[in-house]
């Protein structure tokens, strides 16, 4: 069976994109701080498909023991690893001249280091394999500055960088690398914005992107997936 690991699973895009690869035959491996929402969230998946393995990790992959050891745990189970979602993320709005102190360095921890540490645990199996493909969650934020988007900008610029160098460098070893940049997505923390739920996309928007993306041929690659509303950014 195919296997699919997706960090930041339990809510938005990356629970649609888990869902995504469960209702399409993968196996697959998530992780998210909360144990009661990994544990509610297996069972739900357990239910609705069967056949279908589900291996739940909590972990905080904002620390590089954590992300480590997140990876380590899903190589003991999966013997090979056709698709890595790098999607743990969070987003603090600010400026740089006022932010609060670290505001960075906790963004870069969760939206960064969090994909390098678990893709470089992963690569080897992808190496041998001569095949896989790396999804990278930026987000709109990752090409074009805005006002307000501080740390959590410069985090999405470098999360775009270290995707374009890992494309680089894997193309030789058939692995497949996708930046998804996505705008605004629906999802809990616009509850109460007062923005109409109809003027976002859904995240099973982008979880249908990266499954297209992830069914071409060997011999086509997306790099990079920019999907915004359809009326534009918010």
């Amino acid at each position: 069976m195919p296997n699919a690991v997706i960090t930041g699973a339990t809510q938005g895009i990356g629970r649609a994109i888990a869902g995504k690869f469960l209702s399409q035959g993968f196996d697959i491996a998530i992780c998210a701080r909360n144990g009661e929402d990994l544990t509610a969230l297996k069972n739900e998946w357990a239910a609705q498909y069967p056949n279908r393995s589900v291996l739940a990790i909590v972990a905080d992959v904002a620390t590089k023991q954590g992300a480590i050891a997140f990876a380590d745990e899903v190589l003991q189970h999966f013997a090979s690893i056709d698709v890595l979602v790098n999607n743990a993320g969070t987003y603090y709005p600010g400026s740089l001249a006022t932010e609060p102190e670290g505001q960075l360095e906790q963004l870069m921890n969760l939206n960064l280091y969090s994909a390098y540490h678990i893709t470089r645990k992963l690569l080897p199996v992808m190496k041998q394999q001569q095949q896989g493909h790396i999804f990278n969650i930026c987000s709109v934020a990752s090409h074009k500055a805005y006002p307000g988007g501080g740390a959590y900008s410069i985090t999405k610029y470098a999360l775009l960088g270290f995707s374009e160098n890992l494309r680089e460098e894997l193309k030789q070893d058939m692995i497949k690398v996708t930046t998804v940049s996505p705008g605004a997505v629906y999802s809990r923390s616009w509850d109460g914005s007062g923005v109409p739920q109809e003027r976002i996309m859904q995240a099973a928007d982008i979880a249908d992107m990266v499954w297209a993306a992830a069914n071409l041929s060997p011999q086509a690659c997306v790099e990079t997936i920019l999907i915004r509303p359809q009326l534009g950014d918010l």
